[in-house]
């Protein structure tokens, strides 16, 4: 039904998507996009071990070497750094008045509880799967058709427009739900969901890095703005 915008932009709708084949395939669009997203990499810097094996504050070699030379560069060579993975943070926000409104047999019927359902399958063992077992057993699979590793949660990537495509863990995920109909199904709920990033060599990270990558040189048009910030020489 039209909603008498004709030249109004689609928006592009988050997602997480289970990568690989597997049955049952799990996905989740997102119904409403998180109105905030929040992400988060700390960093951990250290001195190099003393003489003997003995410890230094990272304090003590910023001093000990500026007391040598004005040597910045140097400080940089000398410091070790642990970078943590990123974690990205946001809520879901799921609602089944629209499709109540519209008439939809299966949420007249069972509210979210698809949406979900879905959600929580994706922190659970493959292996773990009723459904995935009996079709399995149809494929002549007995342990369950999958490329995934079963022992584990399938792997699952968050993708967010199209310049994030992420393969993440998710850490943990926190469901609110908050209206119900008559039969007790959920009509409303939030689920509050912590991500880990798994970064490395993989297709869909390093899709990401490159198009990170390229918004950085694209923010060399802004180069004339250095002339508004005193430098020292």
């Amino acid at each position: 039904m039209s909603d008498g915008f004709p030249n109004k932009p689609k928006i592009l709708r988050g997602a997480f998507v289970e990568y690989g084949l597997s049955l049952p395939p799990l996905f989740v669009v997102f119904q409403f996009n998180p109105i905030q997203l929040t992400r988060n990499r700390s960093l951990t810097y250290a001195a190099p071990s003393g003489g003997g094996g003995t410890t230094q504050t990272l304090r003590a070699l910023h001093q000990r070497e500026f007391d040598d030379k004005d040597d910045l560069m140097g400080i940089q060579e000398l410091q070790t750094v642990t970078v943590q993975e990123e974690s990205i943070g946001f809520d879901i926000r799921l609602d089944a008045t629209d499709k109540l409104n519209d008439g939809d047999a299966i949420t007249e019927q069972f509210g979210i509880a698809p949406q979900l359902s879905t959600l929580e399958l994706m922190v659970h063992p493959k292996e773990e799967s009723l459904v995935g077992q009996a079709l399995g057993s149809l494929l002549g699979s007995p342990g369950g058709f999958s490329f995934t590793k079963k022992p584990n949660p399938p792997l699952i990537l968050f993708i967010w427009g199209r310049k994030r495509v992420l393969p993440v863990n998710i850490n943990s995920l926190n469901v609110t739900e908050s209206e119900f109909s008559t039969d007790l199904n959920p009509i409303r709920a939030t689920v509050s969901v912590n991500l880990t990033v798994i970064e490395g060599k993989s297709l869909p990270y390093m899709y990401t890095k490159v198009m990170k990558e390229a918004m950085s040189v694209l923010n060399l048009a802004n180069i004339a703005d250095i002339a508004d910030v005193v430098i020292p020489g």
